[in-house]
C-alpha cells in the first residue's frame, strides 16, 4: 500500500468518524484487512471520540468491519454455511478455493470477511448485500457442487479452537517467538518482520526485538496466528519454558 492510499484510507476513516458524530448515526467501513485495522488503530486517538468498535461476524476475525457511532446498533454481517452437495464425492476445498469461487463472481474483497473451514464444509462471513448473491450464485468450488445456506447458530468452536504449545526459548523477544511457534530459523523469521508480515494484537510490527506481552495475539501471515500465555518455568541454563495457543 502507498503512502498515498494510507493516507487517502486515514482520510476515510476521519470523514466517517466525522459524520457518525455529527448525526447521531452509526456508520460501518467495508470488511478491513489486517494492515487497514492496522491503520486505524494508527489514527484511533483521532477517531474513537464518535464511539469506535471492531467486530468480524465473532469473536477472534481477523477481517473486521469498524463501527463508527456510540449506539450498540446490529454490525451489517451475515454467516453462510458452505458445504459440498455430495460430501463423499467432493474435493477436499481449501480457503483459496472457496474465496476463488466467490471472486468469479464478481464479489468484492472487502464485502467478505473471514472464511473458515471445518470437515470441509466453510463458514463465509459477508455483508448483508451480498449475500443473497452468494446464497443463490456459490454453486461450485473446483469440480465440486455446493450448497448454501444461512447460518443461524454460528458454532462455538469456530474461531476459537486452539491447540497448547509448549516451548523453550532464550528470551521473549518477538522474532524468537514466532520462529519457536512456526519452527523457522532465525533470519527466516527476520524476514517476516522485515516484509511487514507479522501483527501483534492487530497492529503490524517491523520491531523483531520487542518484547511479546502476556495474552497478546500474534497473527504472521502465510503461517497462522497464536496466543502468548505466559512463562511457566526457568530452565537450569536460563531457558524459559513458554506456554502459547496456536488457533487451528
Amino acid at each position: 500500500m502507498s503512502t498515498a492510499e494510507e493516507l487517502q484510507k486515514k482520510r476515510r476513516f476521519a470523514e466517517l468518524a466525522e459524520r457518525a458524530y455529527t448525526t447521531g448515526r452509526c456508520l460501518y467501513t467495508p470488511f478491513l484487512s489486517m494492515d487497514e485495522v492496522d491503520l486505524l488503530l494508527q489514527c484511533k486517538g483521532e477517531v474513537e471520540y464518535a464511539g469506535l468498535t471492531l467486530f468480524g461476524g465473532t469473536e477472534g476475525c481477523e477481517r473486521v468491519m469498524a463501527r463508527f457511532g456510540e449506539r450498540e446498533d446490529p454490525f451489517p454481517i451475515l454467516c453462510i454455511k458452505v458445504e459440498p452437495a455430495q460430501q463423499k464425492f467432493a474435493d477436499a476445498l481449501t480457503h483459496r478455493d472457496l474465496l476463488g469461487a466467490m471472486m468469479n463472481l464478481d464479489i468484492a474483497r472487502d464485502t467478505l470477511g473471514d472464511i473458515y473451514l471445518r470437515d470441509n464444509v466453510g463458514y463465509i462471513f459477508c455483508k448483508e448485500s451480498v449475500a443473497p448473491i452468494l446464497l443463490e450464485e456459490l454453486v461450485k468450488a473446483k469440480h465440486t457442487s455446493l450448497r448454501c445456506e444461512l447460518c443461524g447458530e454460528i458454532p462455538a468452536s469456530l474461531c476459537t479452537r486452539t491447540e497448547e504449545k509448549l516451548l523453550q526459548v532464550a528470551s521473549l523477544r518477538a522474532d524468537v517467538l514466532v520462529a519457536g511457534m512456526f519452527k523457522l530459523s532465525r533470519e527466516e523469521s527476520l524476514e517476516l518482520f522485515r516484509k511487514r508480515l507479522v501483527f501483534i494484537d492487530g497492529r503490524c510490527t517491523e520491531n523483531n526485538s520487542g518484547t511479546v506481552n502476556e495474552n497478546s495475539v500474534v497473527s504472521v501471515r502465510h503461517h497462522g496466528k497464536f496466543r502468548f500465555v505466559g512463562v511457566v518455568s526457568t530452565s537450569r541454563k536460563g531457558k524459559l519454558n513458554v506456554k502459547a495457543e496456536l488457533y487451528i
